[in-house]
């Protein structure tokens, strides 16, 4: 696990801006940490191209031409389960933030984002994280609380599950839930399988989202 750890995260780009896409591609490019795969304009092209890359994350704009990156994130979700997806979009509306974090995005920050903080973004999304700004943090939990309550999935889940989903629901990485759980990096993957197919969600925002409701 060490020897992955240390690979650089690959990454692609899904932003319909040209001055913003190339900006992007250039800090990606000269992060060390970061291997760039490729960027497209439009979601048609990425849903075309990107599962033969299989980046580990996507940047992905929320208002692209034609098909929208919330539809383009649905759809992902199913090519690329392993992929985490980090929404980048100026738009701060509640229901678009709720329904791109529960078709599958793991995290959401605002444009324009530093050099530094999209980077930072990348390495936590890419560890199990769920970065977005602490604005929208709010909105998103306030979204989930109001979506109405599904006991009868949650109460399936095992007391260990629960303390794994409390930790992420918290927003610790995996690693940190690992650390403070006293178990391995791998049992926690292990639980969050389960945890999916008990929930029926195919992300850790799903995941959270269903957990919060109750």
């Amino acid at each position: 696990m060490a020897a992955i750890k240390n690979m650089p995260i690959t990454v692609a780009i899904v932003e319909d801006d040209a001055p913003l896409r190339a900006s992007m591609t250039g800090i990606l490019e000269r992060a060390a940490e970061c291997r760039f795969l490729g960027a497209f304009a439009c979601a048609e092209d990425a849903l075309r191209d990107l599962p033969k890359l299989a980046p580990q994350v996507v940047l992905m704009d929320i208002n692209l031409p034609g098909m929208d990156g919330v539809e383009c994130v649905r759809q992902l979700a199913d090519l690329l389960p392993e992929t985490q997806i980090l929404m980048l979009t100026v738009n701060e509306d509640t229901d678009t933030i709720f329904e791109s974090l529960a078709t599958g995005a793991s995290g959401y920050l605002l444009k324009p984002v530093r050099a530094s903080e999209l980077l930072a973004a990348i390495k936590d999304v890419y560890a199990g994280g769920a970065p977005m700004t602490s604005n929208i943090a709010r909105k998103v939990v306030q979204s989930f609380k109001r979506a109405g309550a599904e006991p009868d999935e949650t109460r399936q889940l095992s007391p260990r599950e629960r303390d794994v989903l409390d930790y992420l629901a918290k927003g610790y990485s995996y690693k940190e839930t690992a650390e403070l759980m006293r178990i391995s990096y791998s049992t926690v993957h292990t639980h969050i399988e389960h945890i999916y197919q008990k929930l029926h969600v195919q992300s850790r925002a799903q995941a959270v989202a269903k957990y919060l409701r109750v």
